[in-house]
């Protein structure tokens, strides 16, 4: 007899989606969920046990088991999908995990901006139609010394926006050594040519010198573009121009300059020891003609692309048809508007607190992490570590801050499971594997999320 013969007993067993409807459970599940949500969790249960029958799989065909299946699924298709993460993983910038943390005052402001009605683009003053850039351009202006300032919804949107407005049909030099390739294998010289821009490379890998730019500038030339190194380094035998000499360059042969700064910082970092990350004042004030930068690094905002420069350029782009394709919305411009708030009142900023604190509490916050698990937990061996974190998103890439972190050693699952059961829970624990050990950084945990990352541990340090 075949085992696909031996199969169909199993299959035949299974129950029609119209019985668990009618009986005990499915009654309950159509007085929790919509009959639309409830029919799809069974069909999936259903069709998933199939397959596990028809691959000789062993698989739980009791009534209970699959009940429990069902809850399972109809839980997971009435939660959102977009839902909050412990961030345990020490990295600050957490592309993945949507990368900086807003403010309270940029919570509260989206909050009160997005629950009914707003002056978006609506002149109070005046009684007539406005503009939305107005809200976040003045503050912005006021930050970084530009003349005007424009956001979009991310820096590659603001380069692209840029360059098709200063340079389509026209050339763009730009430093060999400074074609990067940015987050999802997004690519600088991609970016030109969607903007219909004619790239011009000039020096080499590691050296480029003034006269390269001079020698390749031509009736063709729209702009000279600098691209600032922000997620990776060259070091060694190397040589580039600064943005000094490049402005005064462009200045003295009438041609735009543009400086993509990437990641972007509203304040000088040498005063914490970091020297290779310039800050957008001191940019502006080296005579360059537009700055871009992200807004969800270490800026500390929502994603968005920030363009600060020349008022008369940025008048340019703002009228580029492009600029409404990638115009932000009420919400990105409420949070920013309270970020760029922080920095002129409090300079309380989450993402450059959480960079910068002080060593010593984070060594605590790791102690009572620690204390807490070891309380009622015996089953794992737990220590704490002095280790490193890293900014992330693409920011300061040489930077190593020291850090501790709670390393844990469960005995009676693997790390693996582990590091798979927090992921999983509820809420999502995102931790990292170091040496065959789980480790919690305590950096990136807020206090407030203590008790919750406690309870998620010890859940699933439980062997089922």
């Amino acid at each position: 007899m075949s085992a696909a013969h031996d199969r169909q007993p199993l299959l035949a067993s299974l129950p029609s989606v119209d019985e668990l409807l009618k009986g005990p459970h499915g009654i309950v599940w159509l007085s929790q969920a919509s009959r639309t949500l409830v029919v799809g969790a069974i069909r999936e249960v259903l069709s998933a046990k199939r397959d596990e029958i028809l691959k000789g799989l062993s698989s739980e065909l009791s009534l209970q088991g699959l009940s429990a299946a069902i809850n399972l699924r109809l839980a997971q298709l009435s939660s959102f999908s977009l839902r909050p993460v412990i961030n345990a993983t020490g990295i600050v910038l957490h592309t993945n995990l949507g990368r900086a943390p807003l403010s309270e005052k940029a919570i509260e402001n989206v909050i009160a901006v997005s629950r009914g009605y707003s002056n978006l683009e609506y002149d109070l003053a005046e009684g007539q139609r406005g503009k939305r850039h107005v809200h976040t351009a003045r503050i912005l202006k006021q930050l970084t010394g530009a003349e005007d300032a424009l956001i979009v919804n991310n820096n590659a949107a603001a380069v692209l926006l840029s360059v098709n407005t200063l340079s389509q049909g026209r050339e763009v030099i730009v430093s060999r050594g400074e074609l990067v390739e940015i987050g999802g294998s997004f690519r600088v010289p991609d970016v030109m040519a969607a903007g219909g821009a004619i790239l011009r490379e000039v020096g080499t890998t590691n050296k480029t010198h003034i006269q390269d730019y001079n020698r390749a500038i031509s009736e063709r030339t729209g702009l000279i573009l600098k691209v600032h190194q922000s997620n990776y380094k060259v070091i060694g035998f190397t040589q580039d121009v600064s943005v000094e000499e490049l402005a005064a360059l462009g200045k003295k042969q009438g041609i735009p300059v543009m400086y993509d700064l990437g990641s972007g910082c509203l304040v000088d970092l040498k005063q914490y020891g970091i020297h290779s990350e310039p800050s957008v004042p001191a940019i502006m004030k080296s005579g360059v003609d537009l700055v871009t930068f992200s807004g969800d690094k270490l800026l500390g905002g929502p994603q968005g692309g920030l363009i600060v420069g020349s008022k008369e350029i940025i008048e340019k782009i703002r009228k580029n048809p492009l600029a409404r394709a990638v115009r932000v919305d009420k919400m990105t411009i409420a949070a920013f508007e309270a970020v760029l708030m922080d920095y002129m009142d409090s300079g309380n900023v989450p993402v450059l607190q959480m960079l910068f604190q002080p060593l010593k509490t984070i060594k605590a916050r790791a102690g009572k992490i620690a204390a807490q698990l070891r309380k009622y937990n015996d089953n794992a061996d737990i220590r704490i570590i002095k280790d490193s974190s890293k900014a992330g998103g693409g920011s300061l890439p040489e930077v190593e801050f020291e850090t501790y972190a709670v390393y844990i050693n469960p005995m009676q699952i693997s790390v693996n499971e582990l590091e798979k059961r927090l992921r999983q829970g509820s809420p999502p624990v995102i931790a990292r594997i170091r040496e065959n050990t789980l480790a919690l950084d305590a950096r990136t945990i807020r206090d407030q999320e203590i008790k919750d990352l406690t309870r998620t541990v010890s859940a699933s340090l439980t062997p089922s």
